[in-house]
């Protein structure tokens, strides 16, 4: 599972927010075996994205990421992708 996290910060809470960003991706890494990218939108930046790739254990990451992502202290929008080839059942599909 790939989630996608979205929100904004202007710019005087941007540096409050980054030491808590990277707490936040030190904390997944270490509970969760995934590394997690900051990125911000290239024509507003004031739009924040956490990506997360490759998620196994939804349930622990979810609960992580709701608990530590609120000390940002800002509405954030949490969507979840998977693979194109995977079916509703996570299956590989065969596509040969």
């Amino acid at each position: 599972m790939n989630y996608y996290v979205y929100y904004k910060l202007d710019a005087e809470r941007l540096a409050l927010a980054r030491p808590l960003v990277n707490e936040l991706f030190e904390q997944i890494k270490r509970q969760c075996g995934v590394t997690g990218r900051w990125m911000r939108r290239r024509d507003d930046p004031s739009t924040y994205m956490e990506v997360y790739e490759g998620v196994k254990d939804e349930a622990a990451f979810e609960a992580l990421i709701d608990r530590e992502g609120a000390k940002l202290g800002v509405p954030r929008k949490l969507e979840r992708f998977v693979s194109v080839d995977q079916d509703i059942h996570g299956k590989v599909g065969n596509h040969g």
